[in-house]
């Protein structure tokens, strides 16, 4: 029977279209990736599949890292092990070492409530990441429905021939403060009979940042450069792309969006 933590990987994620993105935007000399706020760490697995790769994923919740662990593959001698794990409360706390890539997907930018706060997230961020001119790549979402309540649902096939059905609701928000709370509920199928039901698997309460917000505190915690990257997470995306192109135009976004704000440690080339 899946988990909700399996729900979550197969209804929420796409992460061979993140690392193709992220090595888009980092090069393909990039070898050591931190995922921050990592979750199972669906990307950090999909991201050392490539010989030589190497992934760091961090996190405060004790029982998720010990699914990570549990999902995570080991390598051969030269690597050790592929994924490593740190238990770490990334609003307050330091993770250390060094960094091509730093990700922080699934929105948990938002984790930071205030500004002065994300802000010395980011400084220690660019620290980890100047010495290999590394980059940051953080999503958020926004547009005319971002502070709406409402809900959506899907359907997806899981691998077992179960079907699970998916519900992403927006149950708070509150546009003066940017802060909102979403919710993730999962129903599970098997023959058209509903045999699991996990309401509210996921709980998230966060601080919905805007794009400009991320561009600039992250200037002032010392990148070099920003850009921001729509359409990274979709079938569009492909998972041999080598080169992605900036939004330039906000007509390029529509009328809702979810996008990947990049910022570079380092020389940009």
């Amino acid at each position: 029977m899946l988990d909700r933590f399996e729900c979550y990987e197969l209804c929420v994620q796409s992460p061979r279209h993140v690392v193709a993105m992220l090595r888009a935007v980092a090069g393909l000399g990039a070898v050591m990736l931190r995922e921050d706020f990592c979750g199972t760490a669906a990307v950090s697995r999909c991201w050392v599949r490539r010989e030589g790769a190497r992934a760091l994923g961090v996190d405060i919740d004790g029982a998720v890292l010990q699914k990570a662990r549990e999902l995570a593959p080991t390598s051969g001698p030269a690597n050790g092990h592929a994924v490593e794990f740190r238990r770490v409360d990334l609003t307050d706390g330091e993770v250390g070492g060094e960094a091509d890539v730093l990700f922080v997907g699934n929105f948990s930018v938002g984790y930071f409530f205030e500004r002065r706060g994300l802000v010395r997230y980011l400084e220690r961020s660019r620290r980890a990441l100047e010495q290999r001119g590394g980059v940051l790549a953080c999503d958020t979402y926004g547009g005319a429905s971002a502070f709406a309540l409402g809900s959506t649902t899907r359907k997806i096939p899981a691998p077992d021939g179960s079907v699970v059905h998916y519900h992403w609701s927006h149950d708070q928000a509150d546009p003066l403060t940017g802060l909102v709370e979403n919710s993730i509920s999962f129903r599970v199928e098997v023959a058209g009979e509903i045999v699991l039901e996990l309401p509210r698997a996921f709980v998230y309460r966060w601080r919905l940042w805007s794009i400009a917000e991320l561009r600039e505190a992250m200037e002032e915690a010392g990148f070099v450069r920003t850009a921001v990257f729509a359409d990274v997470v979709s079938e569009n995306a492909g998972d041999g792309v080598t080169k992605i192109e900036a939004v330039t135009d906000p007509r390029e976004l529509g009328e809702n969006w979810v996008v990947m704000v990049v910022g570079w440690a380092g020389n940009t080339g």
